[in-house]
């Protein structure tokens, strides 16, 4: 009998994470798993040598990065890296096309359970729940009083979304339920109501914003001092630390940071912040869900099929498999 594909799985994944991997009814032969018992982030040196191991696919988190030298210790045998995240800027892809690797991820699993994330964020916000919750925990509440802790209203605020992909969509959802207006920002018109063309002109009019766009080039530092200054004082955004030092915008709700899992002082620092270390799509049912289409991503392309949430399909062709 022919043994099955190598995988190798770089964390722990949640209970039934990986079945589709092994399931007698899956595409091809069951593969052969090998996962990784540490939950700690897998380095360039761990991952070129897990791969000189031999393994024709692996599946991945955001925290192990693949570029070409990483790619290269694959070169004759990898197939297939299948990240479990939406994102993907972990991954070389046009280095993973030029070696024959197909690259997926799990798109539309975690829409919901983020943007229910990020109106927490925007509740917490806007409602100063953090800071009031530490004043309590640290015994420093002396009772009520008129002007402790006042916030923004939420409910009939305007909501300016800064893309519009589905969890902009999910979130504007739910700000329907709070008699929010919302407006969105997108360089192409949606055709839809509230859009708006002009990204100053988004945020001199939201009271809270909420960005969803992916991480490129093109969007990385999208709202500097200029786009900050363009806010109303009262404005409720996920961003930088110096804004809230000065006063120039009133709170900001932050679960992912730029060199997780270091937080920059100033910011830990600020007035006005929610922190949480990046738990977007941390529920049981959400990471699960992930884990299974990674996995089931990255059999069905070792199987010669083609998943539909391959990010390079024409990598398959280098692979011989009929686009």
């Amino acid at each position: 009998m022919t043994a099955g594909p190598r995988v190798f799985v770089t964390r722990p994944l949640p209970a039934g994470g990986t079945d589709p991997l092994t399931d007698p009814a899956g595409p091809g032969p069951p593969c052969e798993v090998v996962q990784r018992p540490d939950d700690e982030p897998l380095g360039p040196d761990g991952l070129i040598a897990a791969l000189r191991d031999g393994f024709d696919g692996v599946v991945c988190v955001l925290t192990e990065r693949f570029d070409a030298d990483v790619l290269a210790a694959g070169k004759g045998r990898l197939r297939v890296v299948a990240n479990v995240a939406v994102g993907f800027d972990n991954i070389d892809v046009a280095a993973a096309t030029a070696a024959g690797v197909v690259v997926c991820n799990t798109p539309g699993i975690l829409d919901e359970t983020t943007a229910d994330l990020a109106f927490l964020l925007i509740l917490a916000g806007s409602r100063r729940s953090s800071e009031a919750e530490a004043v309590l925990r640290a015994g420093r509440w002396t009772g009520f009083h008129m002007d402790e802790f006042l916030g923004r209203d939420v409910y009939g605020a305007t909501l300016g979304l800064v893309g519009y992909g589905r969890i902009g969509r999910a979130v504007a959802r739910r700000a329907g339920g709070f008699g929010m207006e919302v407006i969105h920002h997108t360089r192409t018109p949606t055709g839809e109501a509230g859009w708006v063309g002009d990204l100053t002109e988004l945020l001199g009019r939201a009271d809270v914003v909420s960005l969803h766009v992916p991480l490129t080039p093109a969007t990385r530092h999208l709202i500097g001092p200029a786009e900050l200054a363009a806010m109303k004082p009262t404005a409720v955004l996920v961003n930088t630390a110096e804004a809230l030092e000065q006063g120039v915008i009133y709170a900001a709700g932050i679960d992912v940071f730029e060199a997780e899992p270091a937080v920059h002082p100033r910011l830990l620092a600020a007035p006005g912040t929610v922190l949480l270390p990046h738990i977007g799509s941390a529920t049981v049912a959400t990471r699960t869900a992930m884990s299974r289409l990674a996995c089931a991503s990255a059999r069905a392309v070792l199987a010669g099929e083609r998943p539909a949430n391959a990010l390079n399909p024409e990598a398959l062709s280098r692979l011989g498999t009929a686009l």
